[in-house]
């Protein structure tokens, strides 16, 4: 936080969209000499810190933390689902997105997951192959290690091969989660043998082996790109698929695309906010809801004061991303008007500090416009100073459940985020309309925002899962960093969340005292308190000023790994 400025009063300047080098906020003398690992799974931190370790940099690392999560962490990423890697080079400070966002196949419809009497059927767009996009995250592992590494792909993939082909024991969240989806993946004998060896008695600490798995990881490693979208590995997919009511092609596959775009770039007096670009909606919303609490004099609020007022901008940043946002590809998205203060002060024009707007008076009506949880995250810094902030997801837990014989893939079920009937929410609650409906080839709009913050003296790198909800914790866990802590207190602070739709402020258990939920409450908001947590955030931090480095993961799993390391910086690659 700025010490000569209440917090939000700084100045908010230049949001860009498009890709390009920005100032170098990490000057090329300056490096922190170690290095800092936060993941979701302890094996995938480890894979992160022997890659770096055997002279790899921060691309090489995040290529190995994401395919070894691909492997202990099933149920949330996978090879075959996507993610959006942002990435700071520090050596001339140039930043971008690797967008390895899953599209829709070229047979998908618009009403592809309507009955016969035009009602959404959302088993279709969960359950089975039908519901999966085709995967990008390969793609990605092979664009950033050609682009960006300084080892071969075969080498980055080494963890994850180990542990596909040794197997691993299974963790709590494994556990819990495959007991909500474990009836769906048993309608498929061999996805069932692989990932529930004992049948629905699994217990923490079961051995998951896959050797499938691991035969396609080879395949990839040796290969690059056509190892996967084409050949052996894309024939079993396609064949697979299809013969459970799949509608995939080989050309789905062949001509899968990685993009390269500039992050939504936010300079915040003297912090430079880097986050995710469409087709993420995390980056506007983001930037939308700094914008709308920038006036007020924040730390002269109160607790509840602040609370009501990010839940109003909260409710204002959805409403904009249920109509405007989608695949920038297909849509024509006013980014600028979107995260422009001009508009911000409009949209703040409707906010009182004692009362809430109900969302009904911010009608999201497509013919009001003239157009519309579970992953995972990691966070990154080298030695050298690069930085890489991850979020990847295969959707709902296990994705769509379901694993092309012989592939050892479980498939996404990404179909799901697209706004398969107008208004209709998704498995999240979130609605949407034409900006991201279905159509071949295009990205489905995702909530994924994973963000670098770089400051003179310090360098935050964070972001976590959480469906719709990953929005709201990236901000509150900004925020917690301007106001001058570090990761340890983002991951672990308690959370709050609205949506527009449902109208409502989600609590955790500890967010608020009662007496503040009562006085939310007087000004017209509706507050549900869930019993479970959410999220898994994952931080690391950079202090320039003092020269040393912090990683956190969110207290609320116990599988996480995040440790801080000296790195050989005098080892040669190969």
């Amino acid at each position: 936080m700025p010490t000569n400025n209440p917090l939000f009063s700084m100045l908010m300047t230049a949001m860009l969209f498009g890709a390009t080098a920005v100032l170098a906020d990490v000057t090329p003398t300056q490096r922190p000499g170690q290095a800092a690992i936060s993941s979701a799974h302890e094996l995938a931190t480890e894979a992160g810190f022997e890659i770096l370790q055997a002279g790899g940099n921060a691309f090489d690392a995040a290529v190995a933390v994401s395919a070894a999560l691909a492997v202990v962490e099933p149920e949330s990423s996978g090879i075959g689902g996507g993610g959006f890697w942002l990435m700071h080079r520090a050596e001339d400070g140039f930043s971008t997105m690797v967008d390895g966002r899953e599209t829709a196949p070229a047979a998908a419809t618009g009403d592809m997951y309507l009955d016969e009497n035009g009602e959404f059927v959302r088993e279709r767009s969960i359950n089975g192959p039908l519901a999966a996009g085709i995967p990008g995250a390969p793609a990605a592992w092979v664009h950033i290690t050609e682009h960006y590494g300084r080892l071969r792909l075969e080498q980055n993939l080494a963890p994850a091969i180990r542990l596909a082909t040794d197997g691993f024991g299974v963790d709590e969240k494994y556990v819990m989660l495959m007991g909500w989806r474990g009836e769906v993946m048993l309608q498929w004998p061999e996805t069932a043998a692989i990932f529930l060896p004992n049948g629905q008695d699994l217990n923490v600490g079961d051995r998951i082996v896959q050797p499938d798995l691991a035969a396609t990881l080879e395949r990839l490693a040796e290969h690059g790109f056509d190892g996967f979208y084409r050949g052996t590995t894309a024939e079993r997919l396609v064949e697979g698929a299809n013969a459970e009511g799949g509608i995939w092609r080989l050309d789905d596959l062949a001509d899968y695309q990685v993009i390269e775009r500039e992050p939504i770039t936010i300079q915040y007096d003297e912090y430079r906010l880097l986050t995710a670009a469409p087709p993420s909606s995390g980056g506007i919303a983001i930037a939308q809801i700094l914008n709308l609490i920038e006036p007020y004099d924040w730390p002269a609020l109160s607790r509840t004061d602040q609370v009501h007022l990010l839940a109003e901008s909260m409710r204002r940043a959805y409403r904009d991303r249920s109509l405007y946002l989608g695949d920038p590809d297909f849509s024509d998205i006013p980014v600028q008007r979107l995260i422009s203060p001009d508009y911000a002060d409009g949209l703040r024009s409707t906010m009182r500090l004692d009362r809430a707007l109900p969302s009904s008076f911010l009608a999201a009506d497509p013919d009001l416009i003239e157009e519309s949880n579970n992953t995972t995250h990691f966070s990154l810094i080298d030695a050298d100073g690069n930085i890489v902030s991850a979020t990847l997801t295969v959707n709902l837990p296990f994705g769509a459940a379901f694993a092309p014989p012989g592939t050892g893939v479980l498939l996404n079920n990404e179909m799901d985020d697209f706004a398969a009937a107008p208004g209709e929410p998704n498995a999240y609650g979130l609605i949407g309309f034409a900006a991201n409906a279905i159509e071949p080839g295009k990205r489905m709009l995702s909530s994924m925002s994973p963000t670098i913050v770089l400051g003179p003296e310090r360098v935050a790198v964070l972001g976590t899962p959480g469906g719709s909800r990953i929005i709201t914790m990236v901000v509150l866990g900004i925020l917690d960093f301007f106001d001058g802590h570090g990761p340890h207190s983002w991951v672990s602070k308690p959370r709050f969340h609205h949506q527009y739709l449902p109208d409502e402020i989600l609590l955790e258990n500890d967010a608020l005292t009662d007496q503040q939920i009562e006085d939310l409450e007087s000004r017209g908001h509706e507050v549900t308190l869930r019993e479970r947590p959410w999220g898994n955030m994952h931080g690391v931090m950079w202090n320039r000023a003092n020269g040393t480095l912090e990683a956190a993961h969110d207290p609320r799993w116990t599988s996480g790994g995040a440790d801080v390391r000296t790195i050989d910086a005098s080892h040669t690659v190969d």
